[in-house]
């Protein structure tokens, strides 16, 4: 950030007009919002597959776009008597003013007598149907009505999508409050203020609100609604990111605090040299949030732009709002520990000194000692299994998994979710025999014929639930043996099918956008850095990380909480959050040790001094950002408790591990040719002849040296420097003493 941009966002005109413009364009955007868009058919589907178009062509026929929510009647120790039978028969017809075309069909009885369905044929958008849900369970539940010993429950395509629905219900001000409140523990025990965390903590919430409603204009552009899980996790990316980057810009600003007795000084100094650092990791953030437009499932790209757009507020507030809310306070706001000017530097001494001291007097023994951590930790890959059903996606009990349950002990488990199969009319006879003639299919039900005739949709029952490997292998071979009926033009369609379907987008998701994204960061950290030797032994230990951080939280997973595998969209997202968010510490931590060294002469010392110096606020920032992903655990919908569970301990491991431990050893280890072909000294963008080193924290302007600079001492103790340095550095105003960052 400039000069003349910092200092207005700091003069005292500036921040009162940035604070009343931030206040009164929120207030438009909470007035302004729109309604989240209607419902299509085929949302949240992959474009051009087999289950979409099905969807798409179900306005063709009669029974139009529907779906059949079914009632399982059981009685586990005896079969069905007269008594439970009449009630089933009471509730089918009760249910008639329920379902599409105002009918329901008998009964169908198990072969054990012990259960018996009744199927009820549903229309709409998935709010309506959810609704009709709603219905059909009053009735079925209706007190008194069920004979002892007879459970009745619902389940089928609509009463999952109405338990996923319930789940959320009241999700977003759940997640508000338990992330406000990890956050405002974590800034309290950070800084050990009564007063001062309230700051931050207002202004990113604030930022938070603000994305929530900028969300359903995301949702226009990109042609899909954005749910609940997409706002879940954009809050919890905007409070992580909104507050990392404050406890950046805080910390410097403390620190300016101790060189200047004027605070609107301090903070402009801070923001000049703390800005491009925070600029450089959102925008790496952002890039790589934004190589997600290349996904081929439409979730995937609306959660992209919309985290992208999250991100980019966060760094709005971080960086203008926030500043502008500090100055307008007194010094006082940091009490008791009140920033004094001439105090001493913290950083200097302390733990963070001596654990970068011992980093650099063994950094082979220790960078051994966390290869084998993280080579134990990738271990649990070997175990980790991709693909959850339906019935697996909660947390808690829920009525349409245990009705499913109950459903697949006497029918075939398939029955509740068919597929539905679209032929050409004329070759209708051939692809009955071909389906009925196919492993895995329990039944084919009456053809029906499209409005002008060309069509036959064909309901399938297969012996497999949906979402299972078994149900999986039988759609495929349903697809490959009907594709061999000449002039058939078949499509696959219906549950089944579709997560069939999402599942290999997932699969074609995650080898165009991960390479995408080590891309981005890698070109990233090449122009940020000038270097090629250190961006491609960053990326690789953000790889490293990862793969340890899913192994790792496969074992949680699987053994704490009884997860038996990670559903298919998690590692992808994971992986871009981890790699996205991952690198912004290395970024914090590497562009400092360049300055340091530039300031110094010497890569060791600076290299020892950075990680002294950053280590407390990147730690905390580390920690609160593992926090807050963690929050998305109080949902209960295992695809965001797995996300939170993986990113939480990937970012623990990146701040402790990696950034504390590896790149520093690595640096260490390879001195001067970790730069390559680029030299510490040499100029880079936005720097002058010579530059400062931050204090407290990174900046990302890896500016050179003036040679007498080299002499502060490696540990950052010594004396300063004093009078006015070029480019990175900075003449104090009059009344404070001249000096030069070290």
């Amino acid at each position: 950030m400039g000069t003349r941009v910092a200092a207005a966002v700091t003069s005292r005109l500036g921040a009162v007009l940035i604070l009343l413009v931030t206040v009164g364009l929120s207030a438009l955007v909470f007035l302004t919002s729109p309604a989240q868009p209607d419902a299509e058919p085929g949302d949240g589907l992959p474009a051009g597959k087999q289950s979409t178009r099905v969807t798409q062509l179900a306005d063709r026929f009669a029974s139009g776009r529907t779906d059949v929510a079914v009632v399982v009647y059981e009685r586990r120790d005896a079969p069905l008597t007269d008594a439970d039978k009449a009630v089933i028969e009471q509730a089918r017809t009760t249910l008639a003013g329920t379902a599409t075309g105002g009918q329901v069909p008998p009964p169908a009885v198990a072969e054990d007598g012990r259960a018996a369905l009744l199927a009820v044929t549903l229309s709409g958008d998935s709010e309506t149907q959810s609704t009709a849900v709603e219905r059909i369970r009053d009735v079925v539940h209706a007190g008194g009505t069920l004979p002892g010993g007879l459970t009745a429950q619902v389940t089928g395509g609509p009463a999952f999508g109405r338990d996923i629905s319930a789940a959320f219900e009241g999700a977003d001000v759940t997640l508000l409050i338990a992330t406000a409140s990890v956050v405002a523990v974590l800034l309290l025990l950070t800084y050990r203020s009564p007063l001062l965390w309230i700051v931050p903590l207002v202004v990113i919430g604030t930022g938070d609100q603000v994305v929530a409603k900028l969300l359903p204009w995301v949702a226009k552009v990109v042609g899909e609604r954005t749910d609940a899980s997409v706002s879940g996790i954009v809050s919890v990316l905007v409070f992580g990111a909104g507050t990392d980057y404050a406890l950046l810009l805080i910390s410097r600003y403390r620190e300016e605090l101790r060189h200047t007795p004027d605070r609107r000084e301090a903070m402009k100094v801070a923001l000049r040299n703390a800005a491009p650092a925070v600029v450089a990791s959102a925008g790496t953030v952002i890039l790589a949030l934004l190589t997600l437009l290349a996904a081929v499932l439409t979730a995937n790209r609306t959660l992209g732009v919309a985290a992208a757009i999250g991100v980019a507020v966060a760094l709005l507030f971080g960086l203008v709002v926030l500043p502008a809310a500090l100055v307008s306070l007194p010094r006082g706001i940091f009490w008791p520990f009140v920033p004094q000017v001439g105090s001493q530097d913290p950083t200097s001494k302390g733990v963070w000194s001596r654990i970068a001291h011992g980093v650099g007097r063994h950094p082979a023994r220790v960078l051994a000692g966390a290869a084998v951590v993280l080579a134990v930790l990738t271990a649990g890959l070997l175990s980790t299994s991709i693909g959850l059903s339906q019935t697996e996606q909660f947390r808690t009990e829920v009525e349409s998994v245990t009705a499913q349950e109950a459903l697949a002990r006497h029918f075939p488990a398939g029955s509740s979710q068919p597929v539905t199969v679209i032929v050409a009319a004329a070759t209708t006879d051939r692809a009955v025999a071909t389906i009925e003639g196919l492993d895995g299919v329990a039944a084919v039900a009456r053809p029906e014929r499209s409005d002008d005739g060309t069509l036959t949709k064909l309901r399938v029952d297969l012996r497999a639930a949906s979402g299972t490997p078994a149900a999986d292998d039988t759609v495929r071979a349903m697809r490959s043996a009907l594709a061999g009926i000449a002039g058939s033009d078949p499509l696959v369609g219906g549950a089944p099918a579709a997560d069939l379907d999402q599942r290999d987008a997932y699969r074609r998701d995650n080898t165009v956008v991960v390479p995408l994204v080590l891309l981005v960061v890698l070109l990233v950290l090449v122009v940020l850095l000038r270097s090629l030797v250190a961006p491609l032994l960053l990326l690789l230990t953000v790889i490293v990380s990862f793969a340890a951080s899913v192994g790792a939280a496969s074992l949680v997973l699987r053994h704490g909480l009884g997860i038996p595998a990670l559903d298919a969209g998690v590692p992808l997202l994971s992986f871009l959050f981890l790699v996205a968010l991952g690198v912004d510490y290395n970024i914090f931590l590497v562009t400092r040790a360049r300055e340091e060294a530039a300031a110094r002469g010497d890569t060791r010392a600076g290299v020892i001094r950075a990680l002294g110096a950053t280590g407390g606020v990147i730690t905390s920032a580390g920690i609160l950002l593992a926090a807050v992903f963690t929050v998305l655990g109080v949902l209960p919908v295992i695809v965001l408790t797995q996300i939170g569970v993986i990113v939480g301990i990937g970012v623990v491991l990146d701040t402790l591990v990696v950034r504390t431990v590896v790149v520093p050893a690595i640096a260490l280890l390879l001195g001067e040719r970790f730069w390559w072909p680029a030299r510490p000294g040499a100029s880079s963008p936005g720097s002058g002849t010579a530059s400062a080193a931050p204090s407290d924290a990174p900046s990302a302007a890896a500016s050179a040296a003036a040679p007498a600079a080299a002499s502060a001492a490696a540990d950052g103790a010594g004396a300063r420097p004093v009078g006015h340095v070029a480019g990175g550095g900075r003449h104090v105003a009059s009344g404070s003493p001249g000096r030069h960052e070290g």
